[in-house]
């Protein structure tokens, strides 16, 4: 069964949504007009009681009522739903001014002080509103007088506004479930834009974005996050397809290195002492590829979105001055000094710091003049926590700076080769920092000196 859209799915939620206000409100009105029907009548019935209490005290008194009869009823006409009787409370009897379905009211017990209204129901069904009162006449002699409104008229408006209101329900409600469904649909519209963009994206082009403009603020902002996406995963895609042909250009050199040998060696008898030069060469460029293929699988480990880490506090002065004494011998060769000073407390794995220190001072050993000096700074502060690197080996230009930590980028390709680097030691440092949620940054001039900085966030105490 195919799914209903979206759209249709509004429409109906809105429509059965209104329907339940509209529900809602017909029963509110119904309420509301009942309780102002009710309050007029109840107003109606006491003006009324106090016009006949003002003739009746008027009156010489109870001899001249049956004479007076006629002028009260006078009061009476035109209005059809009301109705009065008069009682003789010395004689218990009625007087001759009656009118309307009032006999019982005498007897009934319901009703509350003087003047309230008691509402009841006529033996017919129609509904009845009553209200009494006592009149002392001129001549002494009491009277108990009741007034009776007929309610069919509130009744009839409360019926044909109850049956206006169920006629007109549902055409209005499937007027408000089109409407709803055409607002849904052309609110909707803009998604489109989505569903194109989405049709052309693929492995082979990731350039295309979704257009921010005229786009509802929520669409807008899902827009951006998705372009931000398509912007990450683009710039994934270009890595690593770059990064494949460096690898592949980087295999390739040692790779052919080890085919030319061993075709060049089996291509006539060799002695002794030749073979053993050609498997010498060969384990060279061998290890080589060895450290390629380490490094690449220590970058895959550390880049790994989901790697965790044993979290525990490292002392960078104190594995930096590790760090050195493990290259104590490359120092020595070339007369070098390493300096180290400061501590700084830091949480993360112990093993990757040293990687992460022990690649830049490989780096700086290598760049810094026969004779020079290494200075390892460690410094605290407040935000970040950083263990700075400097060597006064040749400067780096500008446009270098900005991809040192790039997968095989080499500022002089041809003498990092020659000195046994693969081109990924800076690129691990940054995937280290990445995972410790810090930063690697370098500083430098074209004269010199170059300054590496790794900064941590800082431990919490």
């Amino acid at each position: 069964m195919k799914p209903a859209s979206l759209s249709l799915r509004i429409g109906l939620w809105v429509g059965l949504l209104g329907s339940v206000l509209m529900l809602l409100l017909a029963a509110l009105a119904y309420l509301a007009l009942d309780h102002q029907l009710d309050a007029r009548a109840e107003r109606a019935l006491q003006d009324k009681l106090g016009q006949l209490r003002h003739s009746l005290e008027a009156d010489p008194g109870l001899a001249a009522l049956p004479l007076q009869g006629h002028a009260l009823q006078d009061q009476l006409l035109g209005h059809d739903n009301l109705s009065a009787a008069l009682f003789d409370i010395a004689h218990g009897q009625p007087v001759r001014f009656n009118s309307g379905p009032v006999a019982d009211l005498a007897t009934l017990d319901d009703f509350g002080g003087e003047g309230q209204p008691l509402g009841w129901t006529a033996p017919d069904g129609r509904r009845l509103l009553s209200g009494r009162m006592l009149v002392d006449l001129r001549d002494g002699n009491r009277l108990r007088v009741f007034l009776t409104l007929d309610r069919r008229d509130d009744d009839a408006l409360l019926g044909a506004f109850l049956r206006s209101a169920l006629l007109a329900m549902p055409p209005l409600l499937l007027l408000i479930a089109l409407g709803a469904r055409l607002v849904a649909k052309r609110g909707l519209q803009p998604l489109r834009r989505f569903g194109r963009v989405a049709s052309l994206v693929s492995t082979e082009d990731l350039s295309h974005r979704i257009p921010v403009q005229h786009l509802p603020r929520e669409l807008g902002e899902a827009a951006r996050a998705l372009n931000v996406m398509l912007h990450r995963l683009d710039n994934g895609v270009q890595q690593l397809t770059q990064f494949s042909d460096d690898l592949a250009h980087e295999l390739r050199s040692p790779i052919s290195n080890l085919l030319g040998k061993a075709q060049v060696t089996l291509s006539r008898p060799r002695d002794k002492d030749e073979y053993e030069a050609v498997l010498a060469s060969s384990i060279e460029e061998l290890e080589r590829v060895t450290r390629i293929v380490s490094d690449m699988l220590f970058l895959a480990q550390v880049s790994h979105p989901k790697a965790l880490l044993p979290m525990e506090p490292v002392q960078l002065g104190t594995e930096a001055r590790k760090v050195a004494e493990l290259f104590a011998i490359s120092a020595e060769d070339k007369s070098l000094e390493i300096d180290i000073d400061g501590h700084g407390l830091v949480l993360g794995d112990r093993l990757m710091i040293q990687r992460a220190i022990s690649n830049l001072l490989s780096n700086a050993i290598r760049h810094t003049p026969v004779g020079g000096r290494i200075r390892v700074r460690v410094r605290s502060d407040s935000d970040k926590v950083a263990l700075l690197m400097e060597n006064p080996g040749p400067g780096i230009a500008a446009e270098h700076l900005a991809h040192l930590f790039e997968r095989f980028y080499r500022v002089d390709k041809n003498r990092s080769r020659a000195e046994g680097g693969t081109g990924l030691g800076l690129a691990i440092v940054r995937s280290i920092m990445e995972l410790h949620q810090g930063k690697a940054c370098a500083e430098s001039t074209p004269q010199g000196p170059t300054r590496f900085s790794l900064n941590f966030p800082p431990a919490l105490s």
